[in-house]
C-alpha cells in the first residue's frame, strides 16, 4: 500500500520539566532533545511504519535546519518531496511536563506546500490514501488525485477554498481551533470523525449515520501526548486507504494514538503494521 502526507514540518526542541514554569519562574529541564517533527512530519513517519511506502509533500526552509529536517525524515523511511523556500525553517519549543502534557511555542510562520510547486504530484495518481495537514488550496486539489483523501479541520479555511470532496475530515470536539460544524464545507465530507482524546470519539457519515469509538487502552505509562493526534489521523488514513470498515479503521487509529502517548516524541511509541491488533 502507498500513502502520503501533504503538510508542514517543524524543527522542535523538547524539554522535559516537572511542570511548565509560571511567569518569571526558572524551570530545570530533566531531559532535552531536538528533532524534525510538526504535524506533517509526525504523520508521515507514522505512515512509513504502517504502509509499504509513505511520501511527504512539504516546504522547508533553505537553511541548515531545513536540509537537516529532510535528512532526518528520510532516515525514518519517508520519501520526501520538498520545496526549499528562501525562508527560515519553522521551529518550535515544547515543554513536556510530569503528566506528559505538551506545551508548544512555534517560531517563524507556518508554510506548507503549494500545488504550484514542482513536487511530482503525479505520484498521487498511484497513491491509495493521502492525509492533508497544511498547504494551499491548490495543494488540496493535488491531494485529491489519490483514491482516498483525509484532512484535518485545522486547515478548514483552506479546505473551504479548495472545494473538493473529502473522504474523511478529522476534527476535535474539545479544541475550538479544530472544530467542524455541518455545512462549513461544500461538498460535505463523506465521513466526519470527532475526536475527544481519552474519551474516544464519534463519527457521522454524509448519509447522517452516526457511531462512536472507544479510546484504546494505553500499552504502558504516559510519556508525552505530543504527536498522538497526528498519529491517529495518519493511522486512520492508512486503514481507510486499505479498505477497513469505519469501525475497524477507527480502532486502528485509536491503537496508534494510545501507543504514541507511551513513547518519547516525536516518533517513539508509534506502531508498525505488524504490531496492530487484527481487525475484528
Amino acid at each position: 500500500m502507498k500513502a502520503a502526507v501533504v503538510g508542514h514540518v517543524e524543527w522542535i526542541e523538547f524539554a522535559r520539566v516537572e511542570r511548565v514554569p509560571t511567569p518569571g519562574e526558572i524551570a530545570h529541564a530533566e531531559e532535552y532533545w531536538e528533532e524534525a517533527a510538526g504535524g506533517g512530519g509526525v504523520a508521515a513517519v507514522q505512515l512509513a511504519k504502517l504502509a509499504d511506502q509513505a511520501l511527504l509533500y512539504t516546504a522547508l526552509g533553505d537553511d541548515e535546519l531545513g536540509h537537516l529536517a529532510k535528512e532526518r525524515l528520510e532516515a525514518q523511511g519517508v520519501h520526501m518531496h520538498a520545496d526549499f523556500r528562501d525562508l527560515p525553517q519553522r521551529r518550535g519549543f515544547t515543554f513536556i511536563d510530569s503528566d506528559g502534557e505538551r506545551t508548544i511555542t512555534t517560531i517563524h510562520e507556518r508554510y506548507g506546500p503549494s500545488g504550484a510547486d514542482e513536487l511530482a504530484w503525479e505520484e498521487l495518481d498511484r497513491t491509495d490514501s493521502v492525509y492533508f495537514v497544511s498547504g494551499d488550496a491548490d495543494a488540496v486539489r493535488q491531494a485529491r488525485r489519490a483514491r482516498v483523501l483525509v484532512a484535518t479541520a485545522r486547515s478548514l479555511d483552506t479546505l473551504k477554498e479548495a472545494g473538493v470532496e473529502l473522504d474523511v475530515l478529522v476534527h476535535s470536539s474539545d479544541d475550538a481551533n479544530e472544530r467542524y460544524e455541518p455545512g462549513q464545507l461544500d461538498p460535505e465530507p463523506k465521513l466526519v470523525v470527532a475526536t475527544a482524546g481519552s474519551k474516544g470519539g464519534t463519527w457521522t457519515s454524509a448519509e447522517r449515520r452516526t457511531g462512536s469509538y472507544h479510546a484504546a487502552p494505553l500499552p504502558g505509562p504516559v510519556v508525552a501526548t505530543y504527536g498522538a493526534g497526528d498519529s491517529f489521523a495518519a493511522a486512520l488514513t492508512y486503514a481507510t486507504g486499505a479498505g477497513y470498515s469505519v469501525d475497524d479503521a477507527l480502532a486502528v487509529a485509536s491503537q496508534c494514538a494510545a501507543a504514541k502517548v507511551t513513547g518519547r516524541p516525536p516518533f517513539g511509541g508509534q506502531l508498525h503494521a505488524s504490531e496492530l491488533a487484527p481487525p475484528r
